[in-house]
């Protein structure tokens, strides 16, 4: 079988006991796929470097005990914003930052035993911004 990530050019270093394992998770009774954060970073620092963005992110999912696969960043010009995912075996976290507006906007998605707010206090440190948005939405919820 073809791995479709090697035919893009994309290849990942993860290990193979992430195949068929099963991410659903369980709080207070509720079953789903899992827990998806969506931050609003004003007034934040160091948006414009994709290596510090990258980075930031995967201290961010190694905070939360997430499995790293692939990282994909884009750079729009010398001053300008940086869009990019990291993909998880336990979901995603991905970023677009608008530095003329000291904005960042991101997603941490993740299931499994890994826990999202463990990212927090990693993207504060890095991006340092004087207010956070938060929201979360349990995704999959099992009826």
């Amino acid at each position: 079988m073809t791995n479709a990530l090697s035919m893009l050019g994309i290849f990942s270093d993860a290990p193979n006991e992430i195949e068929g394992k099963d991410y659903f998770v369980e709080k207070d009774g509720v079953k789903f796929a899992g827990t998806h954060l969506l931050l609003d970073l004003w007034g934040a620092s160091n948006l414009i470097d994709p290596e510090l963005i990258d980075r930031a992110l995967r201290d961010a999912a190694e905070a939360a005990n997430a499995t790293i696969l692939h990282s994909h960043f884009h750079h729009f010009g010398p001053d300008g914003g940086v869009s990019g995912v990291l993909v998880l075996a336990e979901s995603h976290i991905s970023i677009h930052t608008w530095p003329e507006r000291d904005f960042a906007a991101i997603d941490i998605f993740m299931c499994g035993a890994c826990n999202p707010y463990h990212s927090l206090p990693v993207l504060k440190d890095v991006f340092e911004p004087k207010t956070i948005t938060l929201s979360e939405q349990r995704r999959g919820l099992i009826p």
